[in-house]
């Protein structure tokens, strides 16, 4: 993004021209995430997730890199080595439960950033590259948790691995010879446990490389805002430091606040307790259930129950992949000329119903595989569909939008005809 009004970066010192002339870095930050990159003067708090999403990016591959070398990938000892990461090793547990819960706040900020896209429309042009790199971020995510879900080697870690790579088994023909692949056998085993931990070593890095391009798309059209209005002027943006940079350490305080007191008292709250008994192929656990973040997808899964011209578990597997794969054409669906939410009355209250159908599906997800809750995650389901498939492009035809601000600075300063106009308002010395 370029504006003539851009602040330019100015070397002051002999080392920082040396690096400007041969190693241009600090040009490149001061422009990335410096006084010479302007946002938007009205981004609100929604728009910390995505720096936070970074951050926790970030904690996850540097605590991961920790535990790794304390960890054998071996399904005789891995159990073993994962409790003496916890018992033995100098704040291992510290480490491992700041891995673990890293996690589920990396999703927490994920799922809400994603969810602040679905309402304010990020996926609009001119800015549809961003979206679907973070589509293949997502996706790349759930890879990633799963492949780490298994290397505990508990009970939920074999049999999730089981139940998981068994949804390949539905693919007609080929779908066996896939699962052999995938697991190096026709069981989770030694093969499985090897292959999953060093592709979750190596798929972080991946999805940094993918976060390094959404950033790089993103610094082409600007960021978006809350009345979806386009930047017109210059009174219209602020420097990104230090008014967000500010902004979002407030974010990353309380988020960091959140995770160490997860860590340090509720650090086994959002895990399984079947996981501390090591994997046994031969006893099933009453209930298996995979990672909370999961759970959506995973009642989309079971809530398919009747062969129709397909197996009921294709068809699972099928819509599954396809909840995640339909956030593509997003950009398509919705044709409406008014992106943020606030000025679509319409589109707002389906919003609202799609919030619900996704607790609902949170929820069924958890709980075991009987009524209501298959019942429930089946009309959620539904809904969930027709609200991407029917329903957003019927309202995005049909709705009469409320009128849109001029500018950003009229949306925030009001209708002050020299506000707007970036005049200046004070009288003349």
């Amino acid at each position: 993004m370029s504006f003539p009004w851009a602040r330019q970066y100015e070397p002051k010192t002999g080392l920082t021209k040396f690096l400007d002339e041969k190693l241009p870095l600090p040009r490149l930050v001061f422009n990335a995430v410096g006084a010479g990159y302007p946002v938007p003067r009205n981004l609100n708090y929604m728009w910390n997730f995505g720096v936070l999403a970074g951050f926790f990016l970030v904690f996850q591959i540097v605590t991961g890199i920790v535990l790794a070398m304390h960890y054998a990938a071996n399904a005789e000892v891995a159990f073993a080595t994962t409790e003496h990461i916890m018992r033995n090793v100098n704040w291992g547990w510290m480490m491992r439960y700041a891995h673990a819960n890293g996690a589920s706040f990396f999703f927490i900020v994920v799922y809400i950033h994603i969810f602040r896209g679905f309402f304010y429309s990020s996926y609009k042009a001119p800015r549809e590259m961003i979206w679907l790199l973070g589509v293949v971020i997502f996706l790349l995510m759930m890879a990633t948790a799963f492949m780490g879900y298994v290397l505990p080697w508990g009970q939920m870690s074999f049999w999730g691995a089981k139940v998981i790579t068994g949804l390949f088994g539905a693919i007609p023909l080929v779908g066996e010879p896939i699962q052999i692949w995938l697991l190096g056998g026709y069981a989770p085993d030694n093969a499985a446990l090897n292959r999953f931990f060093s592709l979750h070593f190596l798929l972080p890095f991946v999805i940094a490389g993918v976060v390094i391009l959404h950033i790089w798309a993103l610094h082409i059209p600007g960021s978006s805002n809350p009345t979806g209005v386009e930047i017109k002027q210059e009174s219209d943006t602020v420097p990104f430091h230090p008014y967000y940079t500010a902004k979002d350490g407030f974010g990353l305080g309380i988020a960091l606040l959140l995770l160490f007191t997860m860590v340090f008292f509720l650090p086994n709250a959002l895990g399984h307790p079947d996981n501390y008994i090591e994997a046994n192929p031969l006893s099933t656990p009453a209930h298996i259930v995979p990672e909370w973040y999961f759970w959506p997808f995973y009642a989309i899964l079971r809530a398919f129950t009747m062969d129709f011209i397909l197996p009921a578990k294709l068809w699972g597997v099928l819509a599954m992949f396809a909840a995640i794969l339909m956030w593509f054409f997003l950009p398509w669906l919705d044709r409406s000329p008014v992106r943020s939410g606030h000025y679509r009355p319409l589109f707002r209250k389906f919003f609202y119903g799609l919030l619900v159908c996704m607790a609902v599906l949170f929820w069924c997800g958890g709980a075991p595989a009987e009524e209501p809750y298959v019942m429930l995650s089946q009309v959620a389901t539904a809904y969930y569909f027709l609200h991407f498939l029917v329903i957003i492009p019927i309202v995005s035809q049909v709705e009469r939008p409320q009128p849109l601000p001029y500018s950003i600075t009229e949306a925030v300063l009001g209708s002050d005809k020299k506000a707007v106009l970036g005049e200046n308002t004070e009288p003349a010395a």
